[in-house]
């Protein structure tokens, strides 16, 4: 459709037209945007004809890389045989029904059941449903608060903007909404203090639990947290957190929701970040890698002592979206599970490539502007600062994270900056040649971000 236009005219269409996700339009608008044009295992093409490592998967999603005709052809062959048709009415359909048996094989052992959406903020509105409607079905309506993390990134709905914990997306809409706490989040080297890691981690379980303690535990319904805090800089817990603050959740018969949007399918070395991290949560919300980002579809997996009460008990679940269980989603879905599976991809991040990149990429803590380097199945993080001896940050008003990821781009390699820490989460699919390259340019990135702060006397 625009093959016949120029770049110049693509960018001015864009700019006359499109409001950009995550993106001061206006800046944007004056800078123009950059135009993607194709992609190839684990490589983007720009309209300039650069190619440019996708360290990012495109938004942590596309863990089997791009390209995947079998995945296409599943699409394609779908459309044409039943192109749409919704599941409410008592109605189904072949391919949601495969994925639903299928991801019974997938997921831990206490999920059989599953609810459709398209995307993980609305896996999040959907699962805050359910353990509001368990509650009520268990008389116990006054169990209706929900707590998650400061930092945290859920989504983007109202109620997924909510339980998530950034302060600048809840000042532009007055939120959060009522009846939501934010514990402090495991992020050692921001806010750890003097303490060691393994003590802070133990510290905010502690302090975590605490809080809901403090609410009152009769009404606390439900801990929403990822694995590993994903967009919110890719927070590795240090190995004491999760097991004290488990053990804390059980105790106090408070739901567990592992949000494994970016953590599932493989991205932590296991089938689920859960696994990697040994919790067994009452629900996981699910998007991106379940169909690598081919066809948009979220998910919620609801444990058999959930379901239980809500098939006993229950009446109408009041909540869906036209588009639960898409039969070209769901078929999308199923070919991307099949490379997954057939291919082994938890297990080489397990065993293979996660290791092999691991010890490269952490050892770019020894660069002068790098204070933490962490990685943890693929997916990892560089703290970028002033002074790594004294844990401090750069000046927030330096945004040396924007800076570092421009001059990325420029070698080559798509990282993302949360503030000022570099994020990678590369497609399952890396090899150990593109694994090298993607630390070589990281490297070539951070030299040019250190040579812009001592021009600027930040360091």
């Amino acid at each position: 459709m625009t093959s016949s236009k120029t770049m110049t005219e693509i960018r001015a269409l864009d700019a006359a037209h499109h409001i950009h996700p995550f993106t001061n339009t206006r800046e944007l608008n004056v800078k123009g945007a950059r135009v993607i044009t194709g992609a190839k295992g684990v490589w983007l093409t720009d309209g300039e004809g650069n190619r440019i490592l996708d360290g990012m998967a495109g938004l942590w999603c596309t863990a089997v890389g791009y390209g995947r005709d079998s995945i296409v052809d599943a699409v394609a062959a779908q459309m044409r045989e039943l192109p749409f048709y919704n599941t409410f009415f008592q109605s189904t359909h072949p391919p949601v029904a495969a994925l639903s048996e299928r991801l019974a094989t997938l997921t831990p052992a206490q999920f059989n059941r599953f609810f459709y959406c398209s995307s993980g903020s609305e896996a999040i509105d959907t699962v805050i449903r359910l353990v509001s409607y368990y509650w009520q079905l268990r008389e116990k309506p006054g169990r209706n608060v929900i707590v998650s993390r400061r930092g945290a990134y859920h989504g983007s709905t109202v109620a997924a903007t909510s339980v998530g914990g950034f302060d600048a997306m809840h000042r532009q809409a007055g939120l959060p909404v009522g009846n939501i706490f934010h514990a402090p989040r495991p992020a050692w080297w921001a806010e750890g203090g003097d303490l060691s890691p393994e003590a802070f981690g133990a510290k905010v379980a502690r302090d975590t639990l605490s809080l809901i303690d403090g609410i009152g535990v009769e009404r606390v319904a439900a801990f929403i947290a990822e694995p590993v805090m994903g967009a919110g800089g890719v927070i590795v817990p240090p190995d004491s957190y999760w097991p004290a603050l488990w053990a804390g959740l059980k105790e106090r018969g408070v739901l567990m929701v592992s949000d494994e949007v970016i953590c599932g399918f493989g991205r932590t070395g296991s089938w689920f970040g859960c696994q990697t991290y040994g919790t067994e949560p009452d629900f996981m919300t699910m998007a991106k890698a379940l169909t690598s980002g081919y066809v948009p579809m979220g998910a919620v997996a609801v444990s058999d002592r959930i379901a239980e009460v809500l098939v006993a008990r229950g009446e109408e679940f009041t909540h869906g979206y036209t588009y639960s269980g898409h039969p070209a989603a769901a078929a999308a879905a199923l070919a991307n599970l099949d490379i997954l599976e057939g291919e082994g991809l938890p297990d080489r991040v397990a065993d293979d490539i996660g290791p092999y990149l691991k010890e490269r990429w952490c050892a770019l803590a020894d660069h002068p502007v790098v204070g933490e380097a962490v990685m943890t199945g693929l997916m990892g993080a560089l703290q970028l600062c002033a002074d790594k001896d004294a844990r401090r940050p750069f000046p927030e008003k330096a945004e040396m994270g924007l800076v570092c990821r421009e001059h990325s781009i420029a070698a080559g390699l798509v990282m993302r900056a949360v503030g000022d820490r570099m994020v990678v989460s590369p497609p399952l699919i890396l090899s150990h040649e593109e694994a090298d390259m993607l630390v070589e340019r990281a490297r070539i990135a951070l030299d040019r971000t250190a040579a812009d702060a001592r021009s600027l006397g930040l360091i």
